[in-house]
């Protein structure tokens, strides 16, 4: 009910008016059922973006800082998130993952739309990076269609480290939605996962344009900072 009022009412209106997003293909987007809806990663205004684009909710794997702020920005993140349907995603691999994972195919399995970001993180750069084997694992366990995405100039609205956006007109093209019905048997096989991974890498870089760049961003940012 707030997910809808909110769209409905006061972010959509207001994204709307002031940005005045385009959208190319939406008939791609199915009236009912599940699917993943997978897009590339340029700005944090992207989970802000689709939901008002898109005409069902979407429920987003969003990374799990969101949920350990603190002070009151902090629990007004963590209520935001929690009310409007979100699922903390932790990123540090092992069985936490596995878990987010399980929560993704939980809600795949209840006809959600599931958004992911498959390269993890936004671009450092405006480059198109190497998907994550996430967004496989869902697809392939759950049987469901996998709906590319690419959100045009979003990056120009809110570059990372910058807080307040600016002005300015988006885009969102959806691709055709993809089946990997030959995969459904061998789910769990990583190199399953990492053909059909690619191939939705393909299509996303296809409907953007970006370049590709064949290395997880989460590498190129630790290398930005300083990491070993």
């Amino acid at each position: 009910m707030f997910y809808r009022n909110a769209k409905r009412f006061l972010v959509g209106p207001a994204v709307n008016a002031v940005f005045r997003p385009w959208v190319k293909g939406l008939d791609n987007i199915p009236s009912e059922g599940a699917a993943i809806l997978a897009s590339n990663h340029l700005s944090f205004s992207d989970s802000v973006f689709i939901p008002v684009i898109v005409p069902r909710q979407v429920r987003f794997l969003a990374k799990n800082d969101y949920w350990k702020g603190k002070g009151v920005s902090g629990k007004w993140n963590r209520w935001f998130f929690d009310i409007t349907g979100q699922i903390p995603m932790d990123r540090s691999g092992g069985a936490a993952s596995q878990n987010s994972l399980d929560a993704g195919e939980e809600a795949l399995r209840n006809g959600d739309l599931l958004g992911i970001y498959p390269e993890g993180t936004r671009s450092p750069d405006g480059r198109l990076y190497r998907g994550k084997l996430g967004v496989a694992h869902l697809a392939l366990r759950a049987q469901v269609p996998v709906i590319p995405m690419a959100l045009i100039v979003t990056d120009k609205v809110q570059p990372i480290e910058r807080n307040i956006p600016r002005i300015h007109r988006v885009g969102l093209i959806i691709g055709e939605p993809l089946r990997f019905d030959a995969y459904f048997a061998n789910a769990d096989d990583r190199f399953a996962q990492r053909a059909v991974t690619d191939r939705i890498m393909s299509q996303i870089m296809r409907l953007s344009g970006q370049e590709y760049a064949d290395v997880y961003a989460s590498a190129v940012k630790g290398q930005q900072a300083g990491e070993p």
